[in-house]
């Protein structure tokens, strides 16, 4: 969430305001796995995913 309200032309913001718009998006999960497949199965171009592995990989270099 840490994306959202940033340029809407940003592939991460666009990303996280699609999760944050997403009431079945997995939130408060901490598996790469669980939220890829999530993405994978539902198949939204807003939340595709390269951008979650850009985020991804951000994340875990800020937080692991």
């Amino acid at each position: 969430m840490t994306y959202r309200g940033g340029d809407v032309e940003d592939a991460a913001t666009h990303f996280a305001e699609a999760a944050f718009q997403d009431a079945q998006f997995p939130k408060q999960a901490t598996d790469y796995d669980e939220i890829s497949s999530y993405i994978e199965m539902l198949s939204d171009e807003a939340l595709n995913a390269q951008a979650f592995d850009v985020l991804w990989n951000s994340y875990e270099t800020k937080y692991v």
